[in-house]
């Protein structure tokens, strides 16, 4: 597939826009600083310009297309990435401006100019918990994407009202698209110095219920999103299989969530966050376990 990228060169953008590459995918990654990365071309813009977003969505993803005499082509699929990517990095103002924005003019861009399949990056921080003022419990776990998600900070309600535009745009259109609630994003070399403080100090993880996702198993998800299509809107939470910590629910559960009720049963290792969804509709199947790792 042909892909506009957005925001390719951040941290979880450079892993997945290279696994992408990798599965024979052409891309081109449309970000505010380039990445580099041999045989994608970097296309530097600002997705808050909706004249450069337009613009982004039907042209060449490289020199060597210029060949074809086929002119500027509409690519197969967006993926969008690009956004303020945490709490506290600008002023809440900033980064809800930038989030909401540049996802309305992503979205409007693509679906307007007939783009049948938008994947847009949303968080596990919607759930309420990860930067809210204070230790917060959640209403109820395993976190599933049926949960009614109640953000209070700016980073996360960038992310809720990401998802209900994105709802609004393919009932309109009637495309694919497809939200993914991302965990923390763990890069290959973060594990050997992430991890090992877990062992004996877990709360380290409680805001964002102990989860993580391997960048790399990322860039699977998407993969998967990209192949599996008529679904509508979907939200799927992208995270690994199981807790980010060596110890068991049977443990973390009444010592960090003692208060919160069970939906259902969990394993005793299953991820709190759970990818249930991505297991069952998009055949995730997770081959960064932590524990590959980590001694």
């Amino acid at each position: 597939m042909r892909i506009l990228f957005t925001g390719g060169s951040g941290k979880a953008g450079k892993h997945v826009l290279a696994y992408l590459a990798a599965k024979g995918h052409r891309i081109l990654n449309f970000d505010r600083v380039p990445l580099g990365l041999d045989g994608v071309h970097d296309l530097i813009g600002d997705i808050t310009d909706a004249g450069q977003v337009y613009s982004a969505m039907r042209t060449h993803a490289g020199y060597d297309e210029m060949d074809n005499a086929a002119g500027a082509q509409l690519f197969d699929a967006v993926v969008h990435f690009a956004a303020v990517p945490r709490h506290l990095m600008t002023p809440d103002t900033e980064t809800y401006r930038v989030n909401v924005l540049g996802t309305y003019n992503v979205l409007e861009a693509a679906l307007k100019m007939g783009i049948r399949k938008v994947i847009i990056a949303s968080s596990e921080t919607t759930y309420g918990v990860c930067f809210s003022d204070g230790v917060v419990d959640p209403k109820v776990l395993p976190l599933e994407e049926d949960y009614d998600i109640d953000p209070m900070d700016s980073y996360g309600m960038s992310k809720k009202v990401n998802e209900v535009t994105a709802r609004g745009f393919q009932r309109r259109f009637g495309a694919d698209v497809y939200a993914l609630r991302i965990g923390n994003v763990i890069e290959p070399h973060e594990y050997a110095t992430l991890f090992p403080p877990l062992a004996t100090d877990p709360g380290l993880r409680r805001r964002i219920t102990f989860s993580y996702i391997d960048a790399r198993d990322l860039g699977q998800i998407v993969d998967l999103c990209l192949q599996k299509d008529g679904l509508g809107f979907q939200v799927f939470n992208a995270v690994n299989d199981t807790n980010a910590v060596p110890q068991p629910n049977s443990e973390l559960l009444p010592q960090f969530f003692p208060k919160v009720p069970l939906s259902r049963s969990v394993g005793a290792h299953e991820g709190l966050l759970s990818n249930r969804k991505i297991r069952e509709v998009l055949g995730f199947k997770e081959e960064h376990d932590w524990r590959k790792y980590v001694p």
